[in-house]
């Protein structure tokens, strides 16, 4: 199982902490290393300049014996600062002479170098003097031990390391405790959250007593659930509806084979009986025909064969196809306008045959429909337009609604099951266009749009052929 936030921030928190106090501990390890090695130098050169002076005043063996009188004064008894004078004249010289010290000062090199005496490390710097008076040339080196500083520098060290994971661990215990305090409101949603019921869709998640980073995502997430709810709703809609289309064709197949095995029938009668249950199968099978496809296209399925063609040519063969139920409404079409795109033709004559349906039922005898076409930009314009009764404002946005109908009482719905508008929809859609409609000045237009340019959706083609 993943770490909680708390502990992850507090896992971080203290890896920047440990960052922080290991760069802080090396610069201040560096800073003092160098400040030790300036003082080590300042001290040996100091002492130097010192016994340099004193060497100087005394010119005569007499007076170097007051000489080591003093370097023995100056030299500590722990042994942690060193004289030694090299000459030729051993009446000039002072201090037991390493024979490390003696080899290395063979060519009376001067200079500061590291010499290691019985286990301890020295910093010395040795100088040469010019003969004075009774005293030859001589070479003085003054050494101070190394050692204590460089413990001091492992203790300040073990220090800065004690000190650092102490503070590591603090701030960690502390990033802990303030990540705790900080998702404190989270904590609170997220138990609001698992109060929220299915029974209930009208919950919400409250937005006062949160941040506002919390409160942007439960805005979203508030906004989700509205929309949950709103397709809830549709989907009962829907299943009412869906309820009521089927129940109305097969209660009169049921209501009519009772009839029928009431009594003993002669065949004409039987073969009307069985000519009515046709047609209602008929019914009941292109409900279902359109269920599927408008499943289908739910899913993404796009148009398959699209051939660039003349939307006039084929909205005239769809014109053809319904003229016997143009004759019987009592109602003629105009097509104007034309345009060329890719579309597939099936889908595109299904969709334009629906429209003109829908019109051709909601006008009066001797009316005109029209139907324009029109290019605009990338996108192909059908717009089908009759003459008829005014369609509410709340009405023209739930058109293309599955099983919507203006007139709640389902007028016309023997011949109309509801789906022909969404069928529209899903065609437009697969070709990447949209639907629209408008009621003015006592004419509604219907259409839709196509893409010029092939939708890309997902998921495979889809055909209009109801079989």
């Amino acid at each position: 199982m993943t770490a909680s936030i708390a502990r992850r921030l507090a896992v971080m928190f203290a890896l920047a902490s440990l960052g922080v106090f290991s760069l802080l501990g090396f610069s201040l390890q560096y800073v003092l290393h160098r400040e030790f090695d300036r003082h080590q130098l300042s001290e040996v050169n100091t002492r130097l300049d010192y016994v340099g002076m004193m060497c100087t005043r005394n010119d005569s063996a007499e007076k170097w014996l007051g000489l080591r009188a003093k370097l023995d004064a100056l030299t500590p008894l722990d042994g942690s600062a060193l004289f030694w004078v090299i000459g030729p004249d051993p009446r000039f010289e002072y201090g037991d002479v390493p024979a490390e010290l003696r080899e290395r000062l063979r060519n009376r090199v001067d200079g500061t170098f590291v010499l290691e005496l019985e286990g301890r490390s020295m910093l010395a710097t040795a100088r040469t003097f010019p003969p004075n008076g009774e005293r030859p040339e001589v070479q003085i080196i003054s050494a101070v031990d190394s050692t204590r500083f460089q413990d001091t520098l492992n203790a300040f060290a073990g220090a800065l390391v004690v000190l650092g994971l102490a503070g590591v661990s603090a701030v960690a215990l502390l990033g802990h405790r303030i990540a705790k305090v900080g998702l404190a409101p989270l904590s609170s949603l997220s138990q609001e959250a698992q109060s929220l019921s299915p029974r209930d869709l009208s919950q919400r998640l409250r937005l006062s007593p949160l941040p506002r980073e919390l409160a942007d995502l439960v805005s979203s997430f508030n906004g989700a659930l509205d929309r949950v709810e709103r397709a809830y709703a549709q989907l009962e809609g829907f299943n009412a509806d869906v309820a009521h289309e089927l129940r109305t064709p097969l209660g009169n197949l049921i209501g009519q084979t009772q009839v029928a095995l009431a009594k003993e029938r002669t065949a004409p009668e039987l073969q009307e009986v069985l000519q009515s249950n046709l047609e209602e199968l008929d019914r009941l099978r292109e409900i279902v025909n359109d269920m599927l496809f408008l499943a289908r296209a739910d899913q993404g399925e796009t148009a398959l064969g699209r051939v660039d063609t003349s939307a006039a040519e084929e909205v005239s063969k769809t014109v053809e196809f319904l003229e016997l139920f143009l004759e019987e409404a009592g109602v003629s079409v105009r097509v104007e306008g034309d345009a060329r795109a890719s579309f597939e033709r099936s889908l595109f004559r299904r969709a334009a045959s629906n429209l003109l349906v829908n019109a051709i039922e909601h006008s009066e005898r001797g009316a005109e429909i029209v139907v324009a076409i029109a290019q605009r930009e990338s996108q192909v314009h059908i717009a089908v337009t009759n003459v008829g009764a005014p369609i509410p404002e709340q009405h023209l946005e739930r058109l293309f609604d599955r099983f919507y109908r203006v007139d709640g009482a389902r007028r016309n719905s023997r011949n109309n099951h509801g789906l022909g508008l969404s069928i529209v929809k899903a065609v437009a859609k697969m070709h990447g266009g949209s639907v629209f409609a408008k009621s003015t000045n006592g004419c509604n237009t219907v259409g839709f749009t196509l893409s010029d340019v092939p939708a890309v959706m997902g998921g495979t083609g889809i055909s209009a052929d109801p079989a």
